[in-house]
């Protein structure tokens, strides 16, 4: 998959132990020396064209692109039922969810065009609450953004091991993920003193920028929140 001529795309199989993973990474062949590495980690129902959209528009950023994957190669969730079996068995053990994401940031830092000391990481929906779950191992990275993810934490306190900054983007309107949730998550952050940003946008429901879900996709929550993560690499990555 390209997104323009000199961006290109490709499936990226790698391991977690004896489990395979099936990523995809893309970058910019046009640009020189090495690029700051940002994950993608899939909304629940697995890694999907979605995601792999959305890496080709950050490599045309300057930036290289490594779509993880959660679930494993060929687990991909066909109907809802799937997809909630699947979020669900990683959402209950949180320890195997962060390994998971560890094993996609280790590798994605062993490719040619990796910078390993620019890292962030971006989800959706349930990869939104991974990434979180990767920032609060402890792992390095800079710069961690959910959109209209998951917020909860069986432990609070390991946000005391953020290293970098984070930035949660939410719907107004998500009924998914309530306010109680958010709440929640600013005072986690604010005890564990973390850098970061929390901006709520309108009218906007869980999954707002999916923009091949029309029930869903709110164009103007998609282009702003997209607009303020650039910024917000731009401060934190640059």
């Amino acid at each position: 998959m390209t997104t323009k001529t000199n961006v290109v795309g490709a499936d990226h199989v790698y391991a977690h132990g004896d489990v395979k993973l099936q990523g995809y990474v893309a970058y910019d062949e046009a640009t020189q020396g090495k690029r700051p590495v940002v994950l993608i980690v899939h909304q629940w129902t697995g890694l999907g064209e979605y995601e792999k959209a959305r890496a080709g528009m950050l490599a045309e950023l300057g930036y290289l692109a490594f779509c993880v994957d959660i679930y494993g190669r060929g687990e991909r969730a066909q109907n809802v039922e799937q997809a909630m079996a699947y979020a669900t068995q990683y959402r209950a053990d949180r320890g195997l969810m962060r390994e998971r994401a560890q094993s996609a940031l280790i590798e994605a830092l062993t490719l040619p065009q990796a910078d390993a000391d620019k890292v962030a990481a971006i989800g959706y929906c349930f990869g939104g609450g991974v990434v979180l779950e990767l920032a609060r191992s402890g792992a390095k990275v800079d710069a961690a953004v959910s959109f209209h993810g998951n917020l909860d934490t069986p432990d609070p306190g390991d946000a005391q091991q953020i290293k970098g900054s984070v930035l949660v983007c939410h719907g107004g309107a998500d009924t998914n993920v309530v306010m109680e949730d958010v709440v929640a998550f600013h005072q986690e952050m604010e005890a564990a003193k973390v850098d970061y940003q929390l901006m709520i946008y309108a009218g906007a429901v869980h999954g707002f920028t999916h923009f091949n879900q029309p029930s869903r996709y709110n164009e103007k929550a998609d282009k702003r929140s997209w607009a303020l993560m650039q910024a917000f690499f731009d401060n934190v990555l640059k």
